[in-house]
């Protein structure tokens, strides 16, 4: 949690609205293994980050409600009584979507005032979205004395994102932003919505993301072609979702489907049981265990499901031949983005200039590397 920014926040807050807000911080996430598995019904190992939104809110007298984003000192105006989605509303709709969720659920708002900012950087696939839609749900619930669960304020993030935002985002980034622990991640089963809590201690090493700065235009379109083919071999097999298959089960039906279907239906029956062996090499302390799952996991993404691209495949090729890191692979959705490396910590600060060297000279761009710990979930700041 940065302090600075929640303080520029505060007073801006009361600079714009002169009065005293209510504070809370909504942190972004990583996913450290499980990738496209979520929407498979599957299994994610998700954990909050100590980047995210800080955002100020107290109720307002006003017939409208004001929300001011200090980082794009843009200010939007709206009344409650009819709230839409916008066409490219951008950050606007993040918001008006979680309004119209409570809405939704015949929750009586008052009218309210809003300024936030965050220190998420954008494209890099840690969840600003879910961390701005949670910090607003959290801070109408405390604000208003709603009574919402956590578990419901994450569900009407959700379906912000879903119905205002038109990103039919699975539950891990809303979840993780939410219920995140310091020092731990989370094995979440996306079926159940229900997680298991790992304390780690990466002792030596820590965590490493490396920003490509690229976003291929690609990157929609293969979303849902990939989610299609899991959804076309789930019904062959006659199960609800790849979560259900074995490597055994899906070999029976090798011969019906192409070769690339088969290799991204495979691929995420073995990372579902990679984020699974992750879960035991944490609880075995097995440093060198989470490396290579890293190593085997990006494989997966690049040579079967192919959602990789050159630039996150020149940064994991560039880590194999250092002994200082055990592991790298891409976070996220794919075709840019970060990757996550596992690096011993004394070594950091050397591999961060020959890798933003190499880069450069590869591209003709820069990268971008951010350090990250693992940190608490959406909360009130006292």
């Amino acid at each position: 949690m940065n302090k600075k920014l929640i303080k520029e926040v505060k007073n801006s807050f009361k600079q714009t609205f002169k009065t005293k807000p209510l504070m809370v911080f909504s942190p972004g996430r990583i996913n450290l293994i499980g990738e496209h598995t979520d929407y498979n019904d599957g299994f994610v190992f998700p954990a909050a980050i100590n980047k995210g939104i800080a955002l100020a809110i107290q109720k307002s007298k006003n017939k409208v409600s004001t929300v001011y984003a200090l980082n794009k000192e843009e200010t939007y105006q709206f009344s409650l009584d009819t709230v839409s989605p916008l066409e490219n509303g951008g950050w606007r709709n993040y918001i008006l979507g979680v309004v119209a969720e409570i809405k939704k659920r015949g929750i009586v708002l008052g009218n309210f005032n809003i300024v936030f900012a965050g220190n998420i950087p954008g494209g890099a696939g840690m969840s600003s979205s879910a961390a701005l839609e949670n910090s607003v749900v959290y801070g109408l619930n405390k604000l208003f004395k709603l009574g919402i669960s956590k578990k419901e304020m994450i569900l009407i993030s959700q379906q912000a994102e879903h119905n205002y935002a038109g990103v039919k985002c699975g539950i891990m980034d809303q979840y993780a932003s939410m219920f995140g622990v310091k020092k731990s991640a989370l094995l979440l089963d996306c079926r159940t919505i229900k997680s298991k809590l790992y304390k780690i201690n990466f002792g030596d090493y820590k965590l490493l993301l490396i920003n490509t700065n690229v976003k291929h235009d690609l990157s929609e379109s293969a979303y849902n072609d990939r989610r299609e083919v899991c959804e076309k071999v789930s019904a062959k097999l006659n199960i609800k979702a790849l979560r259900d298959a074995t490597i055994s089960d899906l070999d029976t039906i090798k011969s019906d489907i192409t070769d690339e279907d088969y290799q991204k239906a495979l691929y995420i029956i073995e990372e579902n049981l990679r984020v699974k062996e992750f879960s035991k090499a944490i609880k075995a302390d097995d440093i060198k265990q989470l490396g290579e799952l890293l190593y085997k996991s990006h494989n997966g993404l690049s040579t079967q499901f192919k959602v990789s691209c050159k630039e996150l495949d020149f940064l994991v090729d560039h880590t194999k031949n250092n002994p200082n890191i055990l592991g790298a692979r891409m976070m996220g959705g794919g075709f840019g983005g970060c990757t996550i490396n596992l690096i011993l910590k004394s070594e950091v600060k050397s591999f961060k200039k020959e890798i933003s060297s190499l880069f450069k000279r590869e591209f003709g761009k820069d990268c971008s590397i951010y350090n990250v710990k693992l940190s608490d979930g959406t909360q009130k700041i006292k």
